[in-house]
């Protein structure tokens, strides 16, 4: 509540009239004996007693808190699972989250209350004695772009350890919705589960000491950038990529790459260029790298699918190397480290030699190394492509392979 001081406060420094007048009559009865003066001091001794008041301000404050966290539980060999029986389930490991401790349960089959054809996910609360709050995001990814499912949003329950329906919550998924798109959620039979739960805390209440902290809003300044290479306001430089123009900004293009500094910036610019053609680069990849310099994170993706989402990721691999944009670099080495296959595990190989992804060769390398299905990566053209242009790297691989067979 604000701290106002009232007209009438005794903290208040300007005088009235009346206590002036007060003040008055009682120096004149201390100089005169006159008994008429009397009354008039008794009564304006009786109005300044009346408003010589204090007032106590006193203030307290309930706290709730918060506290996240996630847990991803794979399913490798979904289709084996398929067959267990109604109400039989895989659990995963125990995680703590907020002091209390909790795990995924996957019923491939559906649990009891499951209708047929359904498969089912619960979230438990394992600890004992215990009654928590909670709200979560709950569901199988997306495979590639990592989002969940749209068929849950974000719930919030009380969760008690007294009986089976209180301590955990299930949901019931048809299994035909998910099992129909195989290369979005279940990629080389592998279903990944998803949970970010954030447990509300027992409220405290408390005294603070004072009002001396001011909620300062997060940054915005990303936002503003996306607004600035949306609007083109102020674009001072014209790219012609594949036929179509991109509009934007000189000085954001060379804070956040030195390839792009030099073109624009340095002693071989031309001081009247204000198109620039971008050669051996589509359109929608150009887009994207123009949407990570302003932003410094990757647009939606989420409408491309399977193949078309893992080319997009390679062809920006190969723009943030040529314009030497690291972290995107590593951000797109992450995404097609995450998805290797047998399928494509050569042709990224191939990529990550030639475009210096020394983390990313690694984890091909063990992946062939470490892999069951060796004939199976041999049977592809990415295998013949690598067999032929990076004899090399596939003599590594196979060498390492060799070390752990022995091994």
């Amino acid at each position: 509540m604000p701290w106002t001081l009232k007209p009438d406060s005794p903290w208040s420094l300007t005088p009235r009239h009346s206590d002036t007048a007060a003040a008055a009559a009682a120096a004149a009865a201390v100089l005169s004996p006159s008994r008429a003066i009397l009354p008039r001091m008794g009564s304006a001794s009786k109005e300044t007693a009346s408003r010589c008041t204090t007032e106590k301000v006193t203030m307290s404050r309930c706290s709730t808190h918060e506290e996240k966290g996630t847990h991803i539980f794979e399913i490798a060999g979904y289709s084996l699972k398929k067959g267990m029986g109604v109400d039989k389930f895989v659990r995963s490991a125990t995680f703590t989250v907020g002091g209390y401790d909790w795990s995924i349960k996957f019923y491939p089959d559906g649990a009891a209350e499951s209708a047929e054809g359904c498969m089912a996910l619960s979230l438990e609360l394992l600890s004992s004695n215990a009654e928590v709050r909670a709200y979560f995001d709950f569901g199988i990814v997306k495979h590639g772009s990592g989002l969940l499912s749209r068929a849950f949003t974000q719930q919030t329950k009380t969760f008690s350890s007294r009986t089976r329906n209180t301590r955990q919550l299930t949901m019931s998924i048809l299994k035909s919705s998910f099992e129909a798109k195989p290369t979005t959620y279940l990629p080389n039979d592998l279903l990944t589960i998803k949970c970010v739960i954030v447990v509300i805390k027992e409220s405290r209440v408390y005294q603070p000491a004072g009002r001396s902290e001011i909620e300062v809003p997060p940054s915005n300044i990303l936002e503003h950038l996306a607004k600035l290479l949306e609007a083109k306001e102020e674009a001072d430089v014209t790219f012609s990529v594949g036929g179509e123009t991109f509009e934007a900004h000189k000085i954001v293009l060379a804070m956040r790459s030195p390839v792009f500094k030099a073109e624009l910036f340095g002693p071989m610019r031309e001081t009247s260029m204000r198109c620039l053609t971008i050669q051996d680069m589509q359109p929608a990849v150009f887009r994207a790298l123009l949407h990570f310099i302003y932003t410094d994170s990757l647009p939606d993706l989420d409408d491309l699918e399977g193949d078309d989402n893992y080319e997009m990721i390679r062809h920006l691999l190969v723009a943030a190397d040529k314009y030497v944009i690291d972290r995107l670099k590593m951000i797109c080495q992450n995404i097609l480290a995450k998805n290797l296959d047998v399928e494509n595990v050569a042709t990224t190989l191939a990529l990550a030699d030639q475009h210096n992804c020394d983390k990313l060769k690694d984890v091909c390398v063990e992946f062939i190394a470490s892999s069951d299905k060796m004939d199976d990566v041999v049977a592809t053209q990415g295998y013949a492509n690598l067999k032929r242009s990076y004899p090399s790297v596939l003599i590594d691989a196979l060498e390492k392979r060799s070390r752990s067979l022995k091994a």
